[in-house]
């Protein structure tokens, strides 16, 4: 029996799962990455018990769980180390169910490729959609190497998606959340280390553990777009930050310019009304790319992949799978678009006033309602995949 053939744009997070997922299904997949290799794109990324029962329906759980390395509290704190709130990592696995999991972007990357087939990932390749198909008429893809007919295409090609616009030429397309962000790994700074976010007037800093010798580290500022410092982003880190609590000036001097990642945040302010059109789906960030304040990015990326494949079991034809995934992603991805942005505007307030009123608020709020900060991860991190796992179809077996 002849496998149904689909086509990804895009090796990223949301790619890669997407790929292995509809493999399992019993789909024939083939990759196509603009860029010529896989080089990591940023430091590390945080995966939530969401997420991490997402790849666990791929057999991927147990290999991500193991990952996990802080142990012990969490703060969130103001500029001076002053507790707003505070947490700890045993309360994350009693709510949740799983713990928080700091990575490296490239070793997920690896584990998801690792058990993809050999040739389905071709870098290098330019990809753009020139038919989205439809019931009776396969879609396709256009590359410099040629065109490839498919009857599903899934478009995971980021934030600025040209699949996006090709569907949707009416919709504006992804819009400048007001912040940039700097990514840097940085060596554990020594023992009694307490993982923490700070929160400042329009800026945000976090030092999160990775492994036992290294914190993963995200620096925010509420800033124009497009802005580079003219001597150094670790100069311009060290003016934001330098005068901040302990262990901060110390990650600062521990590393250097060339650990330092730079990105403008962009968003979908204006929520599309599908995320398909023909035989074309969008996913991750093309669909609903979301400021970073709730660390979802990725974790919607991977939930989407999981559900898609969970309802494109193969046939003649996916619509009736991409409309099932439109319903089940479409509400809870935009729920967590203007959720983000809802956190983006108490870390943009910039006057005196009104952040001594916000950390007064948490403060309090903190005190009456034991686990404040877990609970603004209820409806997100509880989440659970349609299925136990997907299993690797029987007449395909990897």
């Amino acid at each position: 029996m002849t496998r149904p053939k689909a086509v990804v744009i895009g090796a990223g997070i949301g790619g890669l799962t997407t790929a292995l997922a509809l493999h399992r299904r019993g789909w024939d997949i083939t990759v196509l990455e603009r860029a010529p290799t896989l080089a990591p794109i940023g430091a590390a990324l945080t995966l939530a018990p969401n997420a991490q029962r997402a790849l666990a329906a791929l057999d991927l759980g147990d290999e991500v769980t193991a990952l996990a390395a802080w142990q012990g509290d969490g703060l969130m704190c103001d500029p001076r180390g002053r507790p707003l709130t505070r947490t700890h990592s045993s309360a994350v696995t009693a709510r949740f169910g799983g713990p928080l999991v700091v990575l490296r972007r490239s070793d997920l990357v690896d584990l998801i490729v690792d058990r993809l087939p050999e040739g389905v990932l071709r870098t290098g390749e330019a990809a753009y959609l020139t038919d989205a198909g439809s019931a009776g008429r396969k879609a396709h893809v256009s590359s410099p190497q040629g065109v490839y007919e498919a009857d599903l295409v899934v478009a995971a090609d980021g934030v600025h998606s040209k699949t996006r616009g090709i569907l949707f030429p009416g919709h504006p397309g992804s819009a400048y959340g007001g912040w940039t962000v700097w990514r840097i790994l940085a060596p554990m700074p020594g023992p009694g280390f307490v993982p923490h976010e700070s929160w400042g007037a329009g800026l945000v800093w976090g030092s999160l553990v990775r492994d036992p010798d290294s914190v993963f580290i995200y620096a925010c500022a509420a800033t124009e777009a497009g802005g580079r410092s003219p001597d150094g982003e670790m100069a311009e880190l060290r003016r934001l930050f330098g005068h901040w609590h302990d262990p901060v000036p110390t990650l600062l001097g521990s590393v250097d310019e060339h650990d330092v990642l730079r990105h403008d945040v962009h968003h979908m302010a204006v929520p599309l009304g599908s995320f398909h059109r023909g035989r074309t789906a969008l996913l991750g960030d093309a669909a609903h790319a979301m400021v970073p304040t709730l660390g979802q990015g990725a974790n919607m990326a991977i939930e989407d992949a999981v559900v898609l494949a969970h309802h494109a079991v193969p046939g003649p034809s996916p619509l009736a799978a991409l409309a099932a995934y439109d319903h089940d992603r479409r509400p809870r991805t935009t729920a967590m678009v203007r959720r983000a942005e809802r956190i983006l505007k108490l870390t943009s307030l910039r006057s005196r006033a009104a952040v001594a009123t916000r950390d007064a608020v948490f403060r309090a709020a903190s005190r009456a309602v034991p686990g404040l900060l877990l609970r603004g991860f209820d409806g997100i991190a509880d989440w659970h995949p349609p299925t136990v796992r997907i299993p690797v179809a029987e007449r395909h077996p990897l």
